[in-house]
């Protein structure tokens, strides 16, 4: 056996290659994005989208494969691993985005040590992983001054992203990006546009692909994201997104993640964050793809806002109390914790592996804006004075499965955490009768849809769905969640005799799979303006022949085109 040192230095040589071929097949995979965009293969972009998502978690078994081979007895040798991590920390000290490579260390660690919380001699601290407090690569742009009247500049622009695929009117489009500007920049004068700053890398998602960058006036800039569609008649101009509120939603935490060819990511989250000020870096680095990253990124800026928060106590989240889950929060941090109970309170008829495959089928699936991000998180350490008393309670009570009492400390062994959304139930109860009505309808477009997605959210109630700070319904309670395809929607047989419609139950046969979309509204429990308006706007949804036509489409191989962006965004002829 090679000596400790050349063997620590073996095994750091071997993580630095092992992490290096997993960035070249994260690459390889994001690559064909422009292929699936220019061939309209939306089946294989979303099987790639998948196959990505599974690739972090299939390279690091591989690793740690190779390393129980290697090392065998010595594996979990923790006075070994931390010379390894010496030796790491110098091989990757001159590598772009060291950071990523410090979190790939970390999940090798904690997986074969099971660390509850942080060991710093074992791992890479979260102060150690700041990527963007500094420039190093600045990310390619390509910058056009605008000369010889606006449309022009953007017909250099987009002769400047060359696809395999024939544009539908490359000219026309150009101009209506210039129109579209001039009219929305009227305020700043009559030629308001001194320059146009897009990154070179293009943002695919979807059915669509993005140009991304900045529109800069005298002293001013504003950000500038191009929506890009490919359909029969060949690629176009769909949007121009100009609004940081709207931009917020294209890279937000409801929707699946950006397939984006870039050289250094962190770099380009720093460009980001000028366009998006407000936006957690930890979604920015998951809606790029990188969501391991992202959930170092939400540990670190967590526990060092509870640290400087000492005084401040856990408490249970707003809202009605959960049968599966419970939900607790710090009030100042836009975070919900989400522990599964170790029973669940009838009629719940779903077990502890359910819910576990229900988060799965959301982390895998697209989300399409309508389902929160939930990142799942093992062996956190909270301090036990930072829990109020009646909140530690009852997860001594009702989560012991997942909670560890350690001293002074409490340790979750495993949960989600998802941001924190206003419950729909206490929004409506709370919002001008305007807001509450605008809320609700949304509410009935979120379940269309998650329909066309085939998502059926299993239980319809106001409790289940939130509403984010743009006002949109979104959907965050897993538990029953299903596909569209494997329900059995049904009309309410009709009763035969006085007998069977005075029964208090069901008189009729009911499979586990059976959705009756009929009785949907005696159990929302909405007020009587907001379930008319709800009927008015999206009575289809309370019918089986809507639902059924769903499946088909579905089945069909129907994908749901639902952009991120509003109707009144998209350019003429979209």
């Amino acid at each position: 056996m090679l000596a400790d040192e050349a063997l620590a230095r073996s095994c750091a040589a071997d993580l630095r290659d092992r992490f290096a071929d997993y960035n070249a097949r994260f690459r390889a995979v994001t690559q064909r994005a422009r292929v699936r965009f220019e061939t309209r293969d939306w089946a294989s972009a979303r099987a790639d989208a998948v196959d990505r998502i599974r690739l972090y978690d299939q390279c690091v078994a591989e690793t740690t494969e190779h390393l129980e081979h290697k090392l065998g007895p010595r594996a979990t040798d923790r006075a070994l691993w931390a010379r390894v991590k010496a030796h790491y920390a110098d091989l990757i000290g001159e590598l772009l985005d060291q950071e990523l490579n410090k979190t790939f260390f970390n999940t090798l660690g904690r997986r074969f040590f099971k660390i509850r919380g942080v060991d710093p001699t074992m791992e890479f601290v979260a102060l150690d992983i700041e990527p963007t407090e500094r420039i190093t690569h600045p990310v390619a742009r390509q910058i056009y001054l605008v000369s010889g009247g606006l449309a022009r500049t953007f017909r250099r622009v987009l002769e400047d992203y060359p696809f395999d695929a024939p544009w539908a009117q490359r000219e026309v489009c150009a101009q209506r990006i210039a129109d579209d500007l001039l009219r929305r920049f009227l305020s700043w004068g009559p030629e308001p546009l001194r320059a146009v700053e897009l990154l070179e890398t293009v943002f695919y998602r979807e059915q669509r692909a993005y140009l991304v960058g900045r529109v800069f006036g005298d002293e001013r800039f504003k950000p500038l994201v191009i929506a890009l569609r490919n359909d029969v008649d060949g690629i176009r101009a769909d949007a121009v997104i100009a609004e940081t509120d709207v931009l917020a939603q294209v890279f937000g935490f409801t929707r699946s993640y950006f397939h984006a060819d870039l050289p250094t990511v962190g770099d380009a989250v720093v460009f980001l964050r000028t366009l998006l000020p407000r936006k957690p870096i930890d979604e920015l680095y998951t809606v790029l793809g990188r969501a391991k990253q992202g959930k170092t990124e939400r540990f670190r800026h967590f526990f060092r806002h509870l640290a400087a928060n000492p005084h401040e106590k856990l408490v249970h989240a707003d809202g009605e109390r959960g049968m599966v889950m419970a939900v607790f929060t710090l009030p100042s941090y836009p975070v919900v914790f989400k522990v599964i109970r170790d029973r669940f309170a009838f009629p719940k008829t779903v077990v502890r592996d359910d819910v576990l495959a229900k988060y799965e089928l959301v982390f895998r699936h697209d989300r399409v804006g309508r389902l929160v991000d939930a990142q799942e998180f093992r062996f956190l350490r909270f301090p036990r004075a930072q829990f109020a008393g009646v909140l530690l309670d009852e997860l001594l009570e009702s989560c012991r499965s997942s909670i560890i009492e350690d001293g002074a400390d409490v340790v979750v062994t495993h949960c989600y955490i998802e941001r924190r959304l206003r419950p729909l139930n206490l929004y409506v109860q709370e919002a001008p009768a305007v807001e509450a009505r605008r809320a609700i309808l949304d509410y009935g477009q979120a379940i269309k849809d998650l329909a066309r997605s085939n998502i059926f959210p299993g239980d319809l109630l106001l409790k289940n769905f939130g509403v984010t700070r743009h006002g949109r319904a979104i959907f965050y309670d897993y538990d029953e969640l299903c596909l569209v395809t494997e329900c059995r929607f049904r009309a309410l047989p009709e009763a035969s005799s006085d007998d069977e419609e005075m029964h208090a139950g069901a008189w009729y046969h009911v499979d586990e799979n059976d959705v009756f979309p009929e009785q949907f509204p005696r159990f929302l429990g909405m007020r009587p303006e907001l379930r008319d308006a709800l009927v008015s706007e999206h009575g289809e949804i309370f019918d089986p022949r809507w639902w059924m036509g769903v499946q088909e489409r579905v089945r069909a191989g129907g994908y749901a085109d639902l952009p991120p962006y509003p109707q009144r965004l998209r350019l003429g002829g979209g």
